[in-house]
């Protein structure tokens, strides 16, 4: 389904691109909260459906100084076994919270694939769009954001795992398309954020590599997001479940920013703030 912008809602992009360009334009990294609200992510599957849990958990990451809550009612866990659902069974699980989470006041993403989705959200008062197929998924997407003002988050995908491609060189091909759609859509360069998707339609072994080549996305002239918290590479490289990849999540975040990521996107919010903090205090002694 197409989502066009609802006449009685003024653009959302004035202060959505407002604070993104403060964000980004920071030395240190922005820090971007997950808020789950479904009961099947990777990671902490149903700890925040309940509307209350949700609510308790957005104050808690703002509390530890969060820049950025993404708000996500669908699981789009990088690994087999999401189930998808219908754009009214996300919207049921986003209208009991999302307002409530946008009136606490720090700026809110939408994780979401569907435009419909999207477009309710900024009716809300969402200030960016975090979208996990980069625009290519829903045709509806592009025009929606363009229409709004609303910076979008282009996040890298792949329907299958290929272990043989050069990842780094998919992922580049996959935003032109994205940069192009956005560009045909009247979508602002300077409202776009990309993602090259770490976990997603990718083997272990090629998330690390596109990590190590981050800087190669300097190529673009936008500002990059990385998102590896808890994902399944850590576990490649030492055995664990999810909730205990803490120490390997801070350090693929702490080498994205050193290769210029301008938003990390984590579960754990205080202990990567830390990390960033401390580094970049190390750093700027040199």
């Amino acid at each position: 389904m197409n989502a066009s912008p609802s006449p009685s809602v003024p653009p959302a992009g004035s202060a959505g691109i407002g604070a993104l360009r403060t964000l980004v334009g920071r030395p240190l990294p922005a820090v971007m909260g997950v808020l789950n609200i479904t009961p099947d992510s990777f990671s902490d599957g149903g700890a925040f459906i309940a509307p209350a849990r949700a609510l308790e958990q957005a104050r808690a990451m703002i509390a530890a100084g969060v820049d950025i809550i993404d708000i996500g009612a669908e699981s789009t866990r990088p690994y087999k076994g999401a189930r998808p659902v219908t754009a009214a069974e996300e919207l049921a699980r986003l209208k009991p919270v999302l307002s409530d989470v946008v009136a606490l006041g720090v700026p809110v993403s939408i994780d979401s694939m569907k435009a419909e989705v999207v477009a309710f959200a900024l009716d809300q008062g969402a200030a960016i769009a975090n979208d996990v197929w980069g625009l290519q998924r829903d045709s509806g997407m592009a025009p929606l954001i363009a229409a709004r003002g609303a910076p979008v988050i282009v996040m890298h995908n792949r329907d299958s795992v290929d272990p043989a491609i050069d990842i780094v060189a998919d992922i580049k091909t996959f935003f032109l398309r994205s940069l192009d759609l956005a560009a045909k859509a009247g979508i602002a360069r300077d409202k776009i954020v990309l993602d090259p998707g770490i976990g997603f339609g990718k083997t272990a072994e090629q998330s690390m590599t596109a990590l190590a080549r981050l800087r190669e996305l300097d190529m673009f002239g936008l500002p990059v997001l990385v998102g590896a918290s808890r994902k399944r590479f850590i576990a490649s490289v030492s055995p664990s479940e999810p909730s205990e990849r803490l120490a390997g999540s801070i350090a693929a975040h702490l080498i994205a920013a050193q290769r210029g990521a301008k938003i990390i996107r984590t579960h754990d919010v205080a202990e990567t703030l830390q990390a960033l903090r401390v580094a970049h205090a190390i750093e700027s002694k040199q």
